[in-house]
């Protein structure tokens, strides 16, 4: 099994180091338009917030590892972000990504030298998947094999057991708009089904058509079907679905992933689903 450095670690070499790349193939118009999605008017803008967030998590990340002392701060994020942009607006493309990419290799290098009793530190562990994991499907603009895998490998594979942790289960549930667990498995079972079926129409046939469904009308019919079995049938079929995915995603071709069909499905159906049903969020 994957250790959490290790998941860490790839986040930072095979998920941001091709960060950029994977942008700059999106075609034009579709590129602004996701950036504009996520509330910024430049692909820069976006990338300088995310560096601002390394630049300011790894001092404090060493700090906590080392035992050091380090000033507390209270954020006002949206100062914080906009700050973010001034800072690097008037930066040369060249000399900013090149400052981006060693940004880069330097977090993951500090990260590999940093003693392992660190790595199980409750306060490193948020840092790190504030800036490194959680921030790489907030500002999702091209997906990637790897993202979708750890999505499903990590954050869905631990799903149950997370939602056995919460003491208020009712107001979760509740928030999802559910009344019950197999409610919400059987909901996000539904979709996996539905993206698997025209992901694979499309693999099989580059003309494929498909029929949007009613969102309420399909949700209330999964309600009605997952109601019908008990709570162990419901997780069976989960993490069979879910391990169906898994070998799904890693069986497409490359190419698969330039398919904007497959590759807006797999975002909305795995990535994006998983955090707007987030446990502990």
């Amino acid at each position: 099994m994957q250790t959490y450095k290790q998941r860490t670690l790839d986040f930072l070499e095979i998920e941001w180091a091709t960060y950029v790349d994977r942008f700059n193939r999106l075609p034009k118009d579709v590129g602004e338009k996701r950036v504009k999605a996520q509330g910024y008017e430049r692909f820069r803008d976006m990338l300088a917030h995310v560096l601002a967030w390394w630049e300011e998590a790894m001092p404090i990340i060493l700090a906590i590892a080392e035992e050091r002392e380090y000033e507390r701060k209270k954020y006002d994020f949206d100062v914080f972000n906009a700050g973010a942009i001034e800072k690097y607006k008037d930066w040369d493309e060249t000399e900013f990504l090149t400052h981006f990419e060693k940004m880069r290799q330097k977090s993951a290098a500090d990260l590999r030298s940093m003693n392992e009793a660190a790595w199980e530190n409750r306060r490193v562990k948020s840092w790190i998947n504030g800036v490194f994991i959680h921030h790489a499907r907030e500002h999702l603009v091209a997906l990637s094999r790897f993202l979708t895998l750890d999505t499903l490998e990590s954050e869905w594979a631990a799903y149950i057991e997370n939602f056995t942790k919460i003491e208020d289960k009712d107001s979760f549930l509740k928030k999802q708009g559910v009344e019950n667990f197999r409610e919400m498995l059987g909901h996000v079972i539904g979709w996996w089904g539905e993206g698997e079926r025209i992901i694979t129409g499309v693999l099989k046939d580059p003309n494929f058509k498909w029929q949007d469904v009613d969102t309420d009308a399909f949700n209330a019919e999964l309600i009605k079907k997952y109601n019908g079995l008990s709570d162990a049938e419901v997780q069976r079929e989960f993490e069979d679905n879910r391990l169906k995915m898994i070998k799904l995603v890693r069986d497409l071709p490359e190419d698969a992933f330039s398919n904007p069909d497959i590759e807006e499905w797999l975002a909305a159906d795995v990535v994006e689903h998983f955090d707007e049903h987030a446990i502990g969020r």
